[in-house]
């Protein structure tokens, strides 16, 4: 049935750096370490002074070998932009790929939340991890089970389309079931479906459309109803998002003016979006990175940074700054 409340969050990204060591052969946001330019904290101050509705601050990098001489100038940065953003009055979200117990614990006191997605299961998945070699099944695991000891509020997701079987996708559904049944911090699960990036960008097709929706379906009947449902819009006909929230999907992310992952999908206005769910019986509404099931967990200074941005969403600012955000 239609009707409800759906979340989004407003927000802006900042790319610590584009370096990573992984080579998955599907990203089109990596570039070699030795190619990289690190964001500078003037840089960053200017991209969030350019976009003062944003609430969340999402640190997206890419990744540096746990041992490699560099780690602690990439680290040291992300520390830094997440201050930043705090001091901007802003709330960061850091996901910046495998993090040691103490690198995890420290942005832990920092950010809200944070987030590392899972992929999936399966040779499929690890045909293209062959050259990623923190994109490990266990090492994924191993980092969702550290952040639920750690007790911060965390998002994962699978990428769909990649070649996964549906029974793998279960399979993943249910590794999230449990580390969620032995933690509770799980807030939210990305349904991400893949998208060739370029020349080559396509919407989903209505086969694929309908793969998703049984999935979605899915999903929302095996993950514990606390766990939000997420699916990027901007990777799926607007006109089907409707659809997609009677499957089981009730949030949309963090909503930005370019998805740098992927760049050929123009992120649809957060006002077209209102517009379109209201005429359907939804009711779209701005949230904080952390959702408020897990306000709660979070140390006193950081909850009282969130509980301050989250009145300022609900005065109306989030849509009021024309024409996207």
């Amino acid at each position: 049935m239609a009707g409800g409340l759906v979340t989004w969050s407003p927000s802006v990204t900042l790319v610590p750096t584009q370096g990573c060591f992984n080579a998955c052969s599907y990203c089109s946001f990596r570039v070699p370490l030795e190619q990289a330019v690190p964001l500078s904290q003037r840089e960053a101050l200017e991209q969030l002074q350019a976009r003062p509705a944003a609430a969340e601050v999402l640190l997206l990098s890419g990744e540096v070998a746990p041992n490699a001489p560099s780690r602690g100038e990439w680290f040291s940065r992300l520390r830094q932009l997440s201050a930043l953003a705090l001091a901007q009055g802003r709330l960061p979200h850091t996901n910046a790929g495998p993090l040691s117990l103490r690198e995890m614990a420290a942005l832990g006191r920092l950010n809200p939340s944070m987030g590392l997605m899972l992929e999936g299961v399966g040779p499929a998945y690890d045909a293209l991890h062959r050259h990623a070699p923190s994109k490990t099944l266990a090492s994924r695991l191993a980092q969702l089970e550290q952040a639920g000891r750690l007790g911060i509020p965390f998002t994962t997701g699978l990428l769909l389309g990649v070649g996964e079987s549906m029974e793998e996708r279960v399979q993943a559904l249910e590794l999230l079931v449990g580390v969620q049944r032995r933690w509770g911090h799980l807030q939210e699960v990305i349904l991400q479906p893949w998208r060739p990036d370029g020349e080559a960008a396509r919407p989903l097709s209505p086969s694929e459309q309908a793969d998703l929706l049984e999935l979605i379906a899915m999903a929302r009947q095996l993950l514990p109803p606390e766990v939000h449902l997420q699916t990027p819009p901007n990777l799926w006909p607007l006109e089907q998002l409707p659809a997609v929230l009677e499957a089981g999907i009730n949030d949309l992310g963090g909503i930005d003016t370019v998805d740098v992952i992927n760049p050929a999908y123009p992120q649809p206005a957060p006002e077209a979006l209102r517009q379109l769910l209201v005429s359907r019986g939804w009711r779209l509404e701005p949230r904080t990175c952390v959702h408020r099931h897990w306000w709660s967990w979070l140390p006193a200074v950081l909850r009282r940074r969130v509980e301050q941005r989250a009145r300022l969403l609900a005065s109306g600012p989030a849509l009021a700054n024309a024409p996207h955000l």
